[in-house]
């Protein structure tokens, strides 16, 4: 645990928690985390790793029964080596729901194993790429991106942050990594998904709202010009119509906020 401490990824926060594992150094010389793969860290010489087997095991042990999860090991050779799965969030299936009656498509691309991903992404009906390593990530949006589709990346590990970047939009959870965050254009505080989805909500609101000041705007300069150049308005009317086509332009402004406080 000493050395899962130094990730936030949930896979090494569980193992700290967990703090089962063999007795080893908790403090190291240095410790270096390889997105998409794990953890490495120094103390007396010995190199410890702890990740994705292959990674952590350097394709030494790759045929040792049971590695194919996520391995602890000292100079290649494994000292523990554990299978963790991912529980859904309990608002990760409403908050799919949302975004596919918004007309969105979902996917999951995740660096996890090819089981697992598929696991998760039946159950909440999504497409899914496992075995994805982070400039793999970043390439799907890529390619995204070249078929014209604008793509809300969300994601809270340091191996997500490239993608993060990359993305047309993005969102990260406050208990993301500080990297993450820092990419992200947005960061939600509460731990819910359903942020994704009012998030989009609330942003397509906005587009309809000033689409609709702007029609307001054309609308009474429509009027209001043909009718000014033919002298019929004073300036006093002037002045009351210019200031009462503004009030109703911050009304309907307003109505944002409504709409926003009636979401999570």
């Amino acid at each position: 645990s000493g050395l899962a401490a130094h990730s936030r990824h949930p896979y090494a926060r569980a193992i700290a928690a967990a703090d089962d594992g063999p007795s080893l150094p908790r403090a190291f010389d240095s410790v270096t985390e390889h997105p998409g793969d794990g953890l490495e860290g120094h103390s007396g010489g010995r190199t410890f790793r702890l990740g994705r087997a292959a990674w952590a095991l350097d394709g030494a042990h790759a045929s040792v029964p049971g590695t194919d999860g996520v391995a602890f090991a000292q100079d290649g050779l494994p000292l523990a080596v554990t299978t963790l799965s991912d529980r859904l969030r309990a608002d990760a299936y409403q908050a799919v729901s949302q975004l596919a009656d918004a007309g969105l498509a979902t996917e999951i691309i995740s660096g996890d194993s090819e089981d697992a991903t598929r696991s998760l992404a039946l159950e909440l009906g999504m497409a899914h790429a496992a075995q994805v390593m982070p400039v793999g990530k970043v390439d799907r949006i890529m390619e995204a991106a070249t078929a014209g589709r604008k793509v809300l990346m969300v994601g809270d590990g340091l191996n997500d942050t490239p993608a993060i970047a990359a993305a047309h939009v993005s969102m990260a959870p406050a208990s993301a990594a500080d990297i993450s965050r820092g990419a992200a254009d947005f960061v939600f505080v509460r731990e819910s998904l359903l942020a994704v989805p009012a998030a989009i909500a609330v942003a397509r609101n906005a587009r309809r709202l000033v689409r609709q000041n702007i029609a307001l705007a054309i609308a009474y300069n429509v009027v209001a010009l043909p009718v000014a150049v033919l002298g019929y308005v004073t300036p006093l009317v002037a002045a009351i119509a210019m200031s009462a086509s503004s009030i109703l332009v911050v009304l309907n402004s307003q109505r944002q906020g409504r709409m926003s406080l009636r979401r999570p």
